[in-house]
């Protein structure tokens, strides 16, 4: 092992190293200082003062100096021979008011210079024992061909279940001099409720009647002992469900009339009295499908399902067109002439049904209630339902003319008046019944009929075609009265006063707007034709009957 020597090892000294940390500074936060100025806000004031006068003044001539320039200006303007005149009656004239001076003709009587305040005054109300004791409701009115027997159909409306109590067909003669308000003139014993009725055009004992089983029946009044005339059967071609509506339509046989009717099963049927089998043939069937009404906004179709059917109304002016009202809302220009084979199951009908609707119009809200064609303006109908709105609608449009608040709850049936083209009525649940006037400026009822003490609700109304003050009202209060309210002297104006103020022109039906189709199984069609006059127009019984 090698030996160091010590002289090799020696110390040395160096220079000291020194390393700055900038671990500090490098966590330092940066600063900087900047500095900015905005421009100057301008300022202004402004002021601003105004000064109107205005001198009016007046001068009236001395009352002397006014008389004396009117005898003056008599002077001139003297028809030549009255003094004559007024001399030689002086005396004439003297002697009759001596005379009535002591007359008392007028002992007693008091000028009343106010106008009336009841609109309306109840002429009648009509009961039937029958239907008071059980309750029964008033489900419809109908006036005769001759305007003085109201027809009465008894049921009930809040029985939502299938029922089988048996109601009344009552009628009442107003104008005759045995009139007994608590005793009808005669009563047809139905064996279920009749939920519609319409008396016939042009005979005044027939009645025509839907029932709650479906059955559709024509009573003649004049037979004491069966009253029956015809009714339909039970088979595939019957109405199945509740009938809602029942209407007379003329048929292509000269006065010959059939009986339309519909129900809540979607079907519109048109029957053919045979009186001598005592039967209701069927002449043609119309089925309404959701998958075929023609669409329109805020209509959507859904399946493939029947439209429940609520109101049907006759046009006046168009023998082809029908609208329907449905449970849904729907609001329905159906045609008689239609040829679209009906989608519905056919279950062995006798007939190929067919799909009528061609027009569709807005939806509304809920169930179509009752529908009604002016009588004044072929375009125009107004319907109304459970919205408590009345709504004017024109044929020619989707959306409706204009809505009405009628009643904060449900409207049973709204009618024009047959004098007044705008003048309508409509019956409430509320039990009041609200007339309108649209040639008012305001949209508040005219006239409204009181519901009375017993509460219950207006199901029902007609107007009377021939003696239009005349409003028949059938409720639901239990006692099934009818009220025959009639609108004073003061509320009388006849047509042509609407007619010259210029507040709704009527427009005819031209021939082209006909339905000339042949196959239309409700009106005679023949292209030389002339078209229906309106009901208004004045003419003869033979005009009435070739029309």
């Amino acid at each position: 092992m090698p030996v160091l020597d010590a002289g090799m090892l020696t110390d040395e000294v160096l220079e000291a190293v020194s390393v700055e940390s900038r671990w500090r500074s490098s966590q330092r936060p940066t600063q900087e200082t900047k500095a900015c100025q905005t421009a100057a806000v301008h300022t202004a004031e402004a002021e601003l003062q105004a000064r109107s006068t205005t001198a009016t003044g007046s001068q009236t001539e001395p009352q002397n100096q006014i008389s004396e320039q009117c005898l003056l200006n008599h002077e001139d303007l003297d028809p030549e021979g009255l003094k004559n005149f007024l001399q030689q009656v002086e005396d004439t004239v003297i002697r009759q008011l001596v005379r009535n001076s002591r007359s008392h003709a007028f002992d007693g009587f008091q000028v009343n210079w106010k106008d009336p305040s009841n609109l309306v005054s109840c002429h009648h109300s009509l009961q039937h024992p029958g239907g008071v004791e059980r309750n029964l409701h008033v489900t419809k009115v109908s006036w005769s061909c001759t305007g003085a027997v109201l027809a009465c159909a008894y049921g009930r409306m809040d029985d939502g279940d299938w029922s089988t109590e048996p109601s009344h067909v009552c009628t009442w003669n107003l104008f005759s001099r045995k009139l007994k308000p608590k005793q009808a003139d005669v009563v047809i014993d139905v064996p279920t409720a009749v939920t519609a009725l319409c008396c016939h055009p042009r005979q005044a004992s027939v009645i025509a009647g839907g029932l709650y089983s479906g059955r559709v029946v024509v009573w003649d009044t004049n037979q004491t002992d069966d009253p029956v005339l015809a009714q339909t059967g039970i088979s595939a071609d019957s109405h199945r469900e509740p009938v809602c509506e029942v209407v007379w339509v003329p048929l292509q046989k000269k006065a010959a009339f059939g009986v339309l009717s519909a129900c809540s099963g979607g079907k519109v049927l048109l029957w053919v009295l045979d009186a001598a089998q005592h039967v209701l043939v069927l002449n043609a069937a119309y089925a309404l499908e959701s998958q075929q009404i023609p669409q329109c906004q805020g209509l959507k179709a859904r399946g493939c399902s029947s439209v429940g059917i609520t109101s049907l109304a006759l046009s006046p002016w168009d023998p082809d067109t029908f609208l329907v009202g449905s449970e849904g809302g729907l609001l329905l220009r159906c045609s008689f002439s239609s040829k679209i084979p009906s989608t519905a199951p056919s279950d062995g009908h006798s007939l190929t049904h067919r799909a009528p609707a061609v027009f569709s119009f807005r939806p509304g809200s809920g169930p179509v209630h009752s529908i009604h064609s002016s009588p004044f303006h072929w375009n125009l109908f107004v319907s109304a339902g459970t919205d408590g709105l009345a709504h004017l609608h024109s044929l020619l449009q989707s959306e409706p003319l204009f809505s009405l608040k009628v009643s904060d709850s449900y409207v049973f049936q709204v009618q024009w008046s047959p004098s007044r083209p705008l003048v309508f009525a409509a019956a409430t649940s509320q039990g009041e019944v609200q007339v309108f006037d649209l040639g008012h400026r305001s949209l508040r009822p005219v006239a409204t009929l009181e519901q009375g003490g017993g509460g219950g609700a207006a199901t029902c109304l007609a107007f009377n075609a021939h003696n239009p003050q005349l409003l028949a009202v059938g409720r639901t209060d239990g006692t099934g009265h009818v009220s025959i309210p009639a609108t004073t002297d003061s509320q009388v104006v006849t047509q042509q006063q609407d007619w010259r103020n210029g507040r709704l022109h009527p427009t005819f039906l031209h021939p082209s707007h006909t339905c000339w189709d042949p196959q239309c199984p409700v009106w005679p069609q023949t292209q030389d034709r002339a078209p229906p006059l309106p009901p208004w127009a004045g003419h003869s019984p033979e005009s009435e009957d070739t029309t």
